[in-house]
């Protein structure tokens, strides 16, 4: 199975980024992984036309192969004032739901204090429902990231975040397979006019 990681912070070599390489390397369900940092890419900004001249000569044409084939995606984004990355959301709406519907997405929080929910409560909110990615019904929130997930000593509290992160990650490759299934039906066994139900309600 091929997982996509995508580090959603507007600046390079950001937290964000350190804990997409710490999942990258913990990921051991999936057979493939990439990870995209999505500030290294030239992306327009989300205006309605999929077959605009500025998304075609964006960058967005190495992503979307990347999305297409991905059996589940990990979506990391940093809390800045309470909110998601308008990057992660501008990515989401660039996501075509023929590439996306029916993947399960771990969402991942990073923050440098002790908040972090409130960007997990908008993508769940907002950002899923025309593209139909599942979120898995585990989150995670890491929060003091300069001080975790790195080589120095790991305390209890620490302990219990790596084993949360690797049960999220197993959970993640469950519901890939699992999902595969539904996805394999909805090509080959589709509901009658099942493109008048493309956007969610």
């Amino acid at each position: 199975m091929k997982l996509l990681i995508v580090s959603a912070s507007q600046r390079p070599g950001s937290q964000s980024a350190r804990v997409a390489g710490y999942l990258s390397e913990h990921a051991n369900q999936f057979s493939e992984i990439q990870h995209i940092e999505l500030c290294r890419y030239d992306l327009p900004f989300w205006d309605g036309d999929r077959n605009g001249a500025a998304l075609k000569a964006s960058d967005w044409q190495k992503i979307s192969p990347l999305v297409k084939q991905a059996d589940a995606l990990v979506l990391i984004t940093p809390e800045w004032g309470g909110m998601a990355s308008p990057m992660l959301k501008n990515f989401l709406l660039l996501c075509d739901n023929q590439d996306t519907a029916h993947k399960p997405a771990l969402l991942v929080a990073v923050t440098s204090g002790i908040s972090g929910a409130y960007p997990i409560a908008e993508l769940k909110m907002n950002a899923l429902k025309n593209n139909k990615l599942v979120p898995i019904p585990d989150h995670l929130i890491i929060r003091n990231v300069e001080q975790v997930l790195g080589e120095g000593e790991i305390d209890a509290r620490e302990q219990g975040l790596r084993a949360r992160i690797d049960y999220s990650l197993h959970m993640l490759g469950q519901y890939a397979d699992a999902l595969g299934v539904i996805r394999q039906r909805h090509r080959d066994q589709p509901y009658p006019k099942q493109q008048e139900y493309v956007y969610g309600m």
